[in-house]
């Protein structure tokens, strides 16, 4: 078996496009149990351990990561058409300790010890390649395996939020025509200013797209993505629009601001970027706690799935303690490949 240092990875210092043609291959390694009784969405599974959209960039990422311990595993987000991905740095060091989502910026750090800001865009492939990716993804991931599908809506200029909701409906369609085990609709990207990455801070919009995806998924599970919410009115408000339609909801998207260099000049044209990993911790749990206890209180039959920093058996157990059913891990996971193992193995303890 290859060692830890062997493993492929994403490399920040290459492209995007460069990083999607790696294709690693699934490894030989035992797997440690994961000692409990864990579902997702409804499913069966092995353990509460996936994947988020981002880091699985195509069908071979997903069984690679699938081999090394996730259960649960999410197709990068895919679009009715193709787009590019933003011109690098798409994945900045930041210097960031726990954020709350009111700093005005952060600071780049030199190497990688913990954070992030992540640049991408939402770029996807043409659904003539991602459809046939899915479906051959399905073929080869082991049966015990989940196969969510992330899918966002591709705004135009003058399109109504009647049009843009179709467009998320036909690219949820395709994705369960495709294989997909459930469908996670993304109403949350930092990085996109326009409405199709901002849904969940419009609650009567996102209601309006979350229902013509039911409505063109029928009953495949379905799974929210949503971005940082401060507070509890804003939650419940959020919370009220959207459960009578969906299964899930994913949580948190990252922490948005600013990122500065050395000399004071903000990165990215001054527009703001998630910040992600070990910073945004605290504050995803925070927000799966609040939406716990509103989900408990209003008797709604949703879960949670805890995204955000974790990366120890301790840590996806505060996410768990928090209201979490499912707990996913990007960041670690990029930087380390076998965080899966290791946590499985602090969970066995």
């Amino acid at each position: 078996m290859k060692t830890d240092q062997d493993l492929l990875r994403y490399d920040p210092t290459r492209t995007y496009a460069w990083n999607y043609d790696q294709r690693p291959e699934p490894v030989d390694v035992e797997i440690p149990a994961c000692p409990g009784e864990w579902t997702f969405c409804g499913l069966t599974v092995d353990s509460p351990l996936g994947v988020p959209a981002g880091p699985l960039l195509n069908g071979a990422w997903i069984l690679y990561y699938a081999s090394l311990g996730f259960d649960v595993l999410t197709y990068k987000t895919a679009r009715s058409a193709h787009r590019e991905c933003y011109p690098p740095p798409n994945l900045q060091p930041v210097d960031a300790q726990s954020l709350a989502g009111r700093e005005a910026s952060v600071a780049c750090a030199q190497e990688m010890t913990g954070s992030w800001a992540v640049s991408f865009g939402m770029p996807s492939k043409s659904p003539d390649v991602w459809r046939r990716d899915v479906e051959w993804t399905r073929q080869h991931l082991p049966k015990n395996k989940v196969l969510s599908v992330s899918v966002v809506g591709t705004v135009q200029p003058g399109w109504s939020l009647e049009q843009l909701a179709d467009d998320y409906a036909k690219c949820a369609r395709w994705a369960v025509e495709s294989g997909a085990d459930c469908i996670e609709t993304n109403f949350s990207c930092p990085n996109v200013s326009t409405c199709d990455g901002q849904l969940f801070q419009q609650p009567a919009d996102a209601a309006q797209v979350a229902a013509r995806v039911r409505d063109a998924i029928g009953d495949v599970p379905y799974i929210l993505k949503l971005g940082h919410v401060l507070e509890e009115a804003a939650a419940t408000t959020l919370l009220d629009a959207v459960a009578p339609y969906a299964n899930t909801l994913a949580m948190t998207n990252s922490v948005a601001t600013t990122v500065q260099n050395a000399d004071g000049e903000l990165l990215f044209d001054g527009q703001p970027r998630g910040i992600c990993g070990d910073a945004t911790r605290a504050a995803s749990i925070a927000q799966t706690r609040l939406f716990a206890g509103l989900i408990q209180r209003k008797g709604l039959p949703l879960t949670l799935v805890g995204v955000g920093g974790a990366s120890t058996a301790a840590q996806v157990r505060d996410y768990l303690d928090a209201g979490a059913e499912s707990v996913h891990i990007a960041t670690a996971a990029m930087v380390d490949p076998t965080v899966a193992i290791r946590i499985r193995r602090g969970m066995s303890a």
